[in-house]
């Protein structure tokens, strides 16, 4: 079956001061239909931009440097910015990392909601209105109907990432990418706006690409798993393998820093360091001033991402230490 989005050695690129930085290096991955994708990875590792790729949000300085993006059988990778409004909040949507930035705080959710279905949908205003409403109560907002005569600062950052949903959803789009959905967020409302999302996905059919930096969040929504590093891909498996047996030593380092529910008297761990500035200039191995595992070819020779097993692959010339060990916990 044809994948809803195939990202093939996509490289992605900004212009600075310091001349062109690749953020993005020959990342190539696949959403199916009806999956939730994850993308995981501390700040700087790409996820984010990778995501804005895909909807061709990079702004002035960002540019595709090279590769494909075919979303639904067609090659949306040089389509001009008014073929990609089309697809855009119709057949893929994108909730961002940040809410109140993301809604016109001088415009009423009414206002904003409406906007967003006339665009994509043959409807009248009165029918866009109602339509506006009855998402607002699906997205579990009480009082649907003056919600949308109120502007974003008067309602909490919950009630805002659930206006952010209803508008993303409301179109009933084929991929929706969801940038760290549950920031900022208190541990119960990251629960119920998690929950929600994939209760309404599941509903249409939605493929979701989750950009994200909790495990618990992976574990909870995800069914495969892409762990980048530094601008690159370093391990993609399903879920259930990436926790059982994961395969790069950066996989095993964020997962032995989840917090235990048992106290076992034991420091949690830490991944020593930080992403290298400038990454795409090192010679070797983009993890190796970090890894415990890491060898003279390590930090010499660039690994590949390598099959191990059927859908597991992972970028590490050691990954048969971290087998025979067993990943730390």
């Amino acid at each position: 079956m044809t994948s809803l989005l195939s990202v093939r050695s996509l490289t992605t690129a900004f212009d600075t001061e310091h001349g062109k930085v690749v953020s993005v290096d020959d990342v190539s991955f696949d959403v199916q239909h009806g999956e939730t994708l994850a993308i995981v990875g501390e700040s700087g590792s790409g996820k984010s931009v990778t995501a804005l790729s895909v909807m061709h949000l990079l702004g002035p300085t960002g540019s595709i440097e090279s590769g494909e993006l075919l979303f639904d059988g067609q090659n949306i990778t040089a389509l001009d910015e008014k073929a990609m409004q089309k697809l855009r909040g119709n057949d893929m949507s994108m909730i961002f990392q940040e809410p109140m930035t993301a809604l016109n705080p001088v415009l009423t959710i009414g206002n904003q909601l409406i906007e967003a279905i006339l665009l994509h949908q043959s409807m009248t205003k009165k029918e866009a209105c109602a339509t506006a409403i009855n998402m607002l109560e699906k997205v579990g907002l009480p009082r649907a109907a003056q919600i949308m005569k109120q502007y974003a600062f008067s309602l909490s950052g919950g009630m805002r990432q659930r206006v952010m949903i209803a508008m993303a959803l409301v179109s009933k789009p084929k991929l929706l990418i969801a940038d760290e959905p549950t920031t900022a967020l208190d541990v119960t409302v990251q629960a119920q706006i998690m929950r929600l999302l994939k209760e309404l996905c599941q509903q249409s059919n939605t493929s979701i690409m989750l950009i994200t930096h909790d495990l618990g969040v992976v574990a909870e929504m995800a069914d495969q798993v892409i762990v980048m590093y530094a601008g690159q891909i370093v391990e993609i498996a399903d879920v259930y393998t990436l926790f059982e047996k994961s395969l790069h030593p950066y996989t095993e380092g964020l997962l032995a820093s989840i917090p235990s529910m048992v106290f076992d008297g034991k420091q949690l761990e830490s991944i020593p360091g930080s992403i290298p500035a400038r990454y795409q200039e090192l010679a070797g191995c983009r993890f190796a001033n970090r890894c415990k595992y890491a060898t003279e070819r390590c930090r010499i020779e660039k690994p590949q991402l390598e099959e191990i097993s059927a859908g597991h692959f992972t970028r590490c010339f050691e990954w048969q230490t971290l087998e025979k060990g067993g990943v730390a916990r």
